[in-house]
């Protein structure tokens, strides 16, 4: 016979009402940000004006890159993250023989582990 799941109340259950309430929060900022209309982009590089924009020379442009060189530093540093996590993700452990994910079977002897 199967019985009713029971709601377990304590201090676990904060960090989870947390986590609805900044949903909840970011939901409605999303829905009722207002966005100005698109205007394009004219004649002159982007490019050129991000690289003006990278090295002051903002005269020189011929857009405002203002917004480019933030949404560039940003995916800078999601890339520099995600670098050091797969370098922390794939680094041997202490003690951990080099050879042993290319062996029959995954597995090591003492002996082989001493060459």
């Amino acid at each position: 016979m199967t019985s009713k799941p029971r709601f377990k109340l304590g201090s676990h259950l904060a960090p989870g009402l947390a986590a609805v309430a900044l949903f909840g929060v970011m939901a409605a900022v999303f829905l009722t940000a207002t966005f100005p209309e698109p205007t394009g982009f004219g004649d002159g590089s982007i490019t050129a004006s991000i690289g003006y924009a990278m090295f002051d020379l903002v005269d020189l442009a011929a857009h405002d890159s203002e917004s480019f060189l933030v949404a560039f530093e940003i995916i800078d540093l999601v890339l520099v993250a995600a670098l050091v996590g797969a370098v922390m993700l794939g680094r041997r452990d202490e003690g951990e023989a080099f050879g042993r994910a290319f062996k029959p079977g995954g597995k090591q002897t003492e002996q082989e582990g001493d060459d």
